[in-house]
């Protein structure tokens, strides 16, 4: 996993994108946060057992079905199942 910090690249009211094997930061302090870093951690693995690329087309599948059924930005990223998945072992796991 190689770090990259910069701003403009990632959207705002977010902290960090992860495409294999990056995880581009908005800033340099979220390196600290431990939870931020264990889910772009797990976004890597998730991205490599799909092979990156059909994660990609799920990923994006998914949140263009939730943003046609929810008409919303943020409910439909968060009801990506990565992401509904990452809150429920966050939720459990204490991670």
């Amino acid at each position: 996993m190689y770090i990259v910090v910069a701003k403009y690249l990632i959207p705002e009211g977010y902290a960090a994108l992860t495409v294999f094997p990056f995880v581009v930061l908005r800033e340099s302090e979220s390196q600290q946060n431990l939870v931020l870093m264990q889910h772009e951690q797990i976004h890597i693995r998730q991205q490599l057992e799909m092979l990156v690329i059909a994660f990609f087309l799920w990923y994006f599948a998914e949140y263009l079905f939730g943003l046609i059924r929810f008409g919303n930005h943020n409910l439909a990223y968060r009801n990506i199942s990565f992401e509904k998945k990452l809150t429920r072992m966050r939720k459990t796991r204490n991670f």
